[in-house]
Protein backbone atom coordinates (compact mmCIF):
# COMPACT_ATOMS: atom_id res chain seq x y z
CA UNK A 1 0.00 0.00 0.00
CA UNK A 2 2.96 2.21 -1.07
CA UNK A 3 2.54 5.47 -2.39
CA UNK A 4 4.60 5.94 -5.70
CA UNK A 5 6.28 9.00 -6.61
CA UNK A 6 6.72 9.54 -9.96
CA UNK A 7 8.77 13.22 -9.72
CA UNK A 8 8.79 16.47 -8.30
CA UNK A 9 8.80 20.33 -9.42
CA UNK A 10 9.94 23.09 -6.95
CA UNK A 11 7.36 25.81 -7.18
CA UNK A 12 9.36 27.54 -4.55
CA UNK A 13 12.67 27.83 -2.79
CA UNK A 14 14.34 29.73 -0.25
CA UNK A 15 17.42 29.12 2.37
CA UNK A 16 14.63 28.43 5.29
CA UNK A 17 12.34 25.94 3.02
CA UNK A 18 11.35 24.62 -0.46
CA UNK A 19 7.73 23.74 -1.70
CA UNK A 20 7.49 20.94 -4.59
CA UNK A 21 4.50 19.43 -6.03
CA UNK A 22 4.81 15.94 -6.03
CA UNK A 23 3.35 13.74 -9.01
CA UNK A 24 2.31 10.57 -6.36
CA UNK A 25 0.08 7.57 -7.28
CA UNK A 26 -1.76 6.04 -4.84
CA UNK A 27 -2.64 2.98 -4.63
CA UNK A 28 -5.61 1.89 -6.77
CA UNK A 29 -3.18 3.80 -9.60
CA UNK A 30 -4.65 7.90 -8.92
CA UNK A 31 -2.56 9.99 -9.64
CA UNK A 32 -2.65 13.35 -8.76
CA UNK A 33 0.25 16.62 -7.81
CA UNK A 34 0.75 16.63 -3.48
CA UNK A 35 2.28 19.77 -1.89
CA UNK A 36 5.18 18.93 -0.02
CA UNK A 37 7.53 21.53 2.29
CA UNK A 38 10.96 20.68 2.61
CA UNK A 39 12.94 22.17 5.46
CA UNK A 40 16.23 21.29 6.97
CA UNK A 41 16.10 18.72 9.83
CA UNK A 42 15.88 20.69 13.51
CA UNK A 43 17.00 19.63 16.85
CA UNK A 44 16.39 20.90 20.62
CA UNK A 45 17.45 20.14 23.63
CA UNK A 46 15.51 19.01 26.63
CA UNK A 47 17.67 20.41 29.87
CA UNK A 48 15.73 18.74 33.51
CA UNK A 49 17.44 19.53 36.23
CA UNK A 50 16.05 17.92 38.81
CA UNK A 51 16.48 20.53 41.59
CA UNK A 52 15.50 23.18 38.92
CA UNK A 53 12.63 21.93 36.17
CA UNK A 54 13.03 22.09 32.77
CA UNK A 55 14.85 24.46 30.95
CA UNK A 56 12.07 26.38 28.73
CA UNK A 57 11.30 29.74 26.87
CA UNK A 58 7.72 31.67 26.87
CA UNK A 59 7.16 33.14 23.50
CA UNK A 60 4.79 34.61 21.24
CA UNK A 61 4.40 33.28 17.30
CA UNK A 62 3.06 35.18 14.83
CA UNK A 63 2.14 32.77 12.49
CA UNK A 64 -0.60 31.03 14.91
CA UNK A 65 -1.03 34.62 16.91
CA UNK A 66 -0.23 32.08 20.31
CA UNK A 67 2.01 32.78 23.21
CA UNK A 68 3.38 28.93 25.00
CA UNK A 69 6.35 27.33 26.06
CA UNK A 70 8.98 25.88 24.13
CA UNK A 71 12.12 23.87 24.23
CA UNK A 72 15.06 25.77 22.73
CA UNK A 73 15.52 24.27 19.27
CA UNK A 74 16.17 25.39 15.43
CA UNK A 75 17.55 24.36 12.29
CA UNK A 76 20.55 22.50 11.52
CA UNK A 77 23.64 23.91 10.07
CA UNK A 78 25.37 22.49 7.19
CA UNK A 79 27.98 22.36 8.79
CA UNK A 80 27.27 20.75 12.24
CA UNK A 81 25.84 17.45 13.81
CA UNK A 82 22.60 17.12 14.94
CA UNK A 83 23.86 17.18 18.62
CA UNK A 84 25.79 20.23 18.12
CA UNK A 85 22.64 21.94 16.55
CA UNK A 86 20.68 21.27 19.72
CA UNK A 87 23.48 22.79 22.17
CA UNK A 88 24.47 25.70 19.86
CA UNK A 89 20.09 26.58 19.99
CA UNK A 90 20.15 26.64 23.54
CA UNK A 91 23.49 28.36 24.24
CA UNK A 92 21.48 30.86 21.85
CA UNK A 93 17.81 31.22 22.88
CA UNK A 94 18.43 30.68 26.70
CA UNK A 95 22.20 31.52 27.67
CA UNK A 96 22.52 28.38 29.39
CA UNK A 97 25.20 26.07 28.28
CA UNK A 98 23.59 21.98 28.36
CA UNK A 99 25.88 19.27 29.23
CA UNK A 100 25.97 15.55 28.71
CA UNK A 101 23.37 15.55 26.11
CA UNK A 102 22.25 12.35 25.14
CA UNK A 103 20.08 11.49 22.30
CA UNK A 104 15.76 10.42 23.27
CA UNK A 105 13.47 10.89 20.51
CA UNK A 106 13.70 11.69 16.80
CA UNK A 107 10.42 12.02 14.72
CA UNK A 108 9.06 13.66 11.59
CA UNK A 109 6.43 16.17 13.02
CA UNK A 110 4.34 16.28 9.80
CA UNK A 111 5.45 13.74 7.67
CA UNK A 112 2.12 13.65 5.31
CA UNK A 113 3.49 17.13 4.74
CA UNK A 114 7.14 17.84 5.12
CA UNK A 115 10.42 15.63 5.01
CA UNK A 116 12.01 17.43 8.00
CA UNK A 117 13.27 15.51 10.52
CA UNK A 118 13.27 16.57 14.81
CA UNK A 119 15.97 14.83 16.38
CA UNK A 120 15.51 15.76 20.60
CA UNK A 121 18.53 15.82 22.94
CA UNK A 122 18.56 15.45 26.85
CA UNK A 123 20.58 16.49 29.54
CA UNK A 124 20.30 17.35 33.42
CA UNK A 125 22.79 20.18 34.11
CA UNK A 126 23.42 23.06 32.59
CA UNK A 127 25.36 26.46 33.33
CA UNK A 128 24.37 30.10 33.24
CA UNK A 129 26.41 31.52 30.55
CA UNK A 130 25.24 34.95 29.94
CA UNK A 131 21.78 36.41 28.24
CA UNK A 132 20.75 35.09 25.14
CA UNK A 133 22.41 36.02 22.72
CA UNK A 134 18.94 36.86 20.38
CA UNK A 135 16.54 38.23 22.59
CA UNK A 136 13.89 38.36 20.38
CA UNK A 137 13.69 34.64 20.86
CA UNK A 138 11.58 34.63 23.85
CA UNK A 139 9.92 36.91 26.27
CA UNK A 140 11.57 35.07 29.15
CA UNK A 141 13.70 31.59 29.57
CA UNK A 142 12.77 29.74 32.90
CA UNK A 143 13.06 26.25 34.71
CA UNK A 144 9.84 25.10 35.35
CA UNK A 145 9.19 21.96 37.78
CA UNK A 146 7.38 19.32 36.34
CA UNK A 147 4.56 19.39 38.60
CA UNK A 148 3.88 22.90 37.14
CA UNK A 149 4.88 22.15 33.74
CA UNK A 150 2.01 19.44 33.35
CA UNK A 151 -0.14 21.62 34.99
CA UNK A 152 0.61 24.46 31.77
CA UNK A 153 0.60 21.77 29.49
CA UNK A 154 -3.15 20.37 30.46
CA UNK A 155 -3.98 24.74 30.38
CA UNK A 156 -3.00 24.99 26.79
CA UNK A 157 0.26 26.90 27.51
CA UNK A 158 2.24 24.25 25.47
CA UNK A 159 1.15 24.27 21.60
CA UNK A 160 4.30 24.20 19.92
CA UNK A 161 3.72 20.91 18.62
CA UNK A 162 7.88 20.12 18.43
CA UNK A 163 7.81 20.79 21.91
CA UNK A 164 4.36 19.30 22.95
CA UNK A 165 5.94 15.74 21.34
CA UNK A 166 9.30 16.52 22.93
CA UNK A 167 8.17 16.89 26.36
CA UNK A 168 5.25 14.31 26.46
CA UNK A 169 7.81 12.16 25.49
CA UNK A 170 10.02 12.67 28.36
CA UNK A 171 7.19 12.64 30.82
CA UNK A 172 5.70 9.31 29.72
CA UNK A 173 9.32 7.58 29.12
CA UNK A 174 11.90 9.49 31.41
CA UNK A 175 15.43 9.54 30.92
CA UNK A 176 15.91 6.08 31.25
CA UNK A 177 14.48 5.73 27.55
CA UNK A 178 16.05 6.14 24.43
CA UNK A 179 15.10 4.56 21.16
CA UNK A 180 17.60 2.35 21.08
CA UNK A 181 16.16 0.59 24.52
CA UNK A 182 13.13 0.01 22.72
CA UNK A 183 13.67 -3.48 22.61
CA UNK A 184 15.57 -4.01 25.78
Amino acid sequence: MEWIPHGERMVYESPWMSVGLVDIEIPGGRRFEHHVLHNADASGAIVHDPERGMLLLWRHRFVSDSWGWEIPAGRIDADETPIEAAVRETVEETGWQPHGLTPLVSFFPVNGLSSMKFNIFLGSTATHVGEPSDPSESERVDWLPLDRLRGEILSGNMSDGLSLSAVSYFLAFGANHSPDSAGA
